[in-house]
């Protein structure tokens, strides 16, 4: 029995499994509906919710909320949290406190539940618990809160609110905790890939600044050697002038790379958006500006561009943006694989309902068994010739992303030895995806 004169009470469970039978018949109806939900792996948002809904009107609570253990134990952060409506509606995931051993004393033993009885008075006494003071500003004045533990391992806590105090009883800490110990191996891997996600997501930030913070220095190396070599500062040598173009030709290649990187940032940050709309003439809107874009580069190797414009302008509805950074890639890519001296063709055309691009170049290829490899993120093919080419493995998964953003697709054919094609076709109208 829970004693009213007490501020805070913990409690030791450690036969829930004896006492299910005592449990409401919703209750266990509930549960046993968790079991099949976790064993299905349902997600984490699909079992809070029917927890939710399935216990609310049986325990006396106003709001549940789950926590995960962060920072190697040291926070809490809300990762998803609902009420009923009793008070004010405030969105609270992600929000984070600190653990305070003094406040957090018991609560975090496996097989314990924590009852606090008057959230106001707990919070008087501790004023340093934030989480108190968030709960109690929103009007709650009872919790119950329980570890989620995997493995031995304390991964979240599941706690329950409600307006009245005193609204909890032995009997709810035992069904409280007899949910938790189902929750928990679907919580332990929704966090682990909320921490994958989240490490992913610093990585591109990080991954965008830096790349963004080189884009402008190596832009204007750029155009510095091109005026050296105009001799726009006077008359070179020979040897300088050669000297110069080496190097012009390293820092575009790192402004390339700095293009793709960016690019991908913008993709993994989750920024891309389709902006598509209705274009008079793919080939002057898209195709030629790609064209300029790695004009200097064909020069530069020598190859020669077989490239004949549809007759009459081609109309088509795209993101002329995405598209342009999807056929600077793949012509890119035929210039750098590409055999020197050798041909590339690009081919553009739209016939029944299908916008259709191709780029072809002569060269290695690739075999059959390198095709799993192609559009996957930092992967690049493992032919002893492919290999010794500067590559990232970045350009061909943006390409994806954009093509599968448009409700397209994109693929790849090749004979070994002789010639490579990449190709992608996009429904006209468009018919694109529901995510990026």
């Amino acid at each position: 029995m829970t004693d009213p004169r007490r501020i805070v009470e913990f409690f030791d469970v450690l036969h829930v499994d004896e006492r299910e039978h005592e449990f409401p018949a919703e209750i266990r109806a509930a549960l046993s509906k968790i079991n099949r939900m976790v064993a299905a792996q349902e997600s984490m948002s699909s079992l809070m919710d029917f927890l939710f809904d399935a216990t609310i009107g049986i325990c006396p609570c106003n709001r549940i909320t789950l926590s995960f253990i962060a920072d190697e134990g040291r926070r809490m952060v809300i990762r998803w949290s609902r009420g009923d409506g009793a008070v004010p509606g405030r969105e609270l995931a992600g929000f984070a406190t600190d653990i305070h051993r003094a406040t957090q004393r018991g609560v975090l033993a496996k097989n314990k539940v924590r009852l606090i009885h008057d959230l106001p008075e707990f919070l008087r006494l501790n004023p340093q618990s934030t989480s108190a003071r968030l709960f109690v500003e929103l009007g709650y004045r009872s919790s119950m809160t329980c570890p989620l533990y995997s493995a031995d391992q304390l991964i979240g806590v599941l706690m329950r609110h409600a307006v009245a105090g005193h609204a909890f009883s032995e009997d709810h800490v035992a069904q409280h905790l007899a949910t938790g110990e189902r929750l928990a191996q679907a919580v332990a891997q929704a966090q682990r890939l909320a921490e994958i996600e989240e490490l992913n997501q610093s990585y591109m930030e990080m991954l965008g600044f830096v790349s963004h913070e080189l884009k402008s220095p190596l832009s204007s190396v750029i155009m510095t050697n091109k005026l050296l070599l105009d001799e726009y500062f006077g008359e070179l040598t020979d040897k300088q002038e050669q000297k110069i173009a080496a190097t012009q030709n390293k820092v575009e290649y790192l402004l390339n790379l700095v293009r793709e990187y960016l690019d991908l940032a913008r993709l993994e940050g989750g920024n891309l958006e389709l902006h598509a709309r209705p274009v008079d003439d793919f080939v002057a809107g898209v195709v030629q500006p790609a064209l300029e874009i790695v004009e200097a580069q064909l020069a530069e190797c020598g190859m020669q561009l077989d490239w004949t414009p549809p007759d009459g302008a081609l109309a088509a509805e795209i993101d002329t943006d995405l598209l342009k950074i999807v056929l600077v890639n793949l012509l890119s890519n035929a210039v750098k694989y590409g055999n020197a001296d050798g041909r590339i063709e690009l081919s553009v055309s739209l016939d029944d309902g299908l916008l259709h691009v191709g780029v072809l170049n002569e060269g290695p290829g690739f075999p059959a068994s390198e095709l799993p490899r192609l559009f996957k993120k930092f992967s690049r093919l493992q032919t002893a010739e492919l290999k010794s080419r500067k590559g990232t493995g970045v350009g061909l998964y943006t390409c994806w992303r954009i093509i599968h953003l448009h409700g397209g697709r994109i693929w790849a054919e090749s004979e070994e030895g002789h010639w490579a094609r990449f190709s992608f076709e996009l429904p006209q109208p468009l018919k694109p995806a529901t995510s990026g």
